[in-house]
Parts: structure tokens; sequence; C-alpha cells
């Protein structure tokens, strides 16, 4: 995918993030250090402001996790599962989440797929089982931390996996 064609999600993103924040968009991952003396489980420092509704805030601390390697049952800047990541940014947001993907899904109302919103968690099939999460960023994207041997990322809920996959989204 060409620099040019990562324009438009930047700009979106643009509406969103301080102008420092829109490295994110880059080809090459960005990874995150903590603040000096903080632990590297320690909570991300995300400014607050009374115009970001509990998702923005929360898509936004996502966002600044891409690059960080998968692990499975993570949930710390040393690496992210899928609910981990999620569960990670909203609790940075001020907002508790279940842990699970599995307790996400049942404890969140659903959402009309047509009226998502930034920070809506969506909930994919994969493997004949509701067992993926990520969090919807606008413009039909989202941002997860896929698998193993990967890193959290973006992705397009048009692609024909994702698609295919997707079952649901909630609102926390």
């Amino acid at each position: 995918m060409s620099s040019s064609s990562h324009l438009p999600f930047c700009r979106f993103l643009g509406s969103l993030l301080v102008i420092g924040m829109l490295t994110a968009c880059g080809h090459e991952p960005v990874r995150r250090m903590p603040p000096p003396g903080r632990d590297a489980n320690t909570r991300a420092v995300v400014p607050k402001t009374n115009r970001r509704s509990p998702g923005e805030q929360a898509a936004l601390v996502a966002v600044r996790q891409i690059g960080v390697p998968y692990r499975y049952g993570g949930s710390t800047i040393r690496g992210f599962d899928c609910s981990g990541l999620v569960q990670f940014a909203y609790a940075n947001a001020g907002k508790r989440i279940p842990r699970t993907t599995a307790e996400q899904w049942r404890q969140l109302a659903p959402v009309d797929s047509n009226k998502l919103r930034i920070g809506d968690l969506l909930f994919f099939r994969i493997s004949g089982k509701v067992s993926h999460v990520g969090m919807y960023l606008g413009n039909r994207r989202f941002v997860h931390a896929p698998s193993t041997g990967r890193e959290v990322s973006t992705a397009s809920l048009d692609s024909d996996f994702y698609r295919r996959a997707f079952v649901r989204a909630a609102r926390p």
C-alpha cells in the first residue's frame, strides 16, 4: 500500500489525535516506551478532555499501541491479545470493561452496525466461534491485536476476511 493511500486515514485520525500522533500512520510501526520513571506495565499517559467521549479516548490509547507485539493473554504495553488491548484502552480512558472477548460479547449491549461510533467494539467469528475483537476507528477501519507473530495494527472492515468474519458491534 502506498503512502498516498494512507492519507485519508491519517486525516481522519488527525481529528482525534494530537499532531504528534499522526506518525502512527507511517509505514514503520512506532514502538511505545514508558514515560521516564515508569514501569512498562503502568497506565498510559492520555490527555483527557471533556470534548472526547470515552470511546474516542480509548481509540486514541489503542492507536498509540500500534507496533506493540501480540502476546496471548497480554494486557500491557509489553504485549496484547485482542481483548487485552481493548480492556487496556478503555481502562486508560477511565472505563472498566470485561477482560476476555467472551465476557465482552456477553456483557456489552449490541449496536447496529450502521450506527458505529469511534471506540465501539467489533466482534469476529474466527474458526467457528466468536473469538476476536477490535476497536472501531471510523471510515470502516479498526485497530486490533491480530494474532501470534504479528503486532497491534489497523485493518478494514471491507477486507474479504473481516467482512465475512464480522458478527456484531457493541458499545461499552
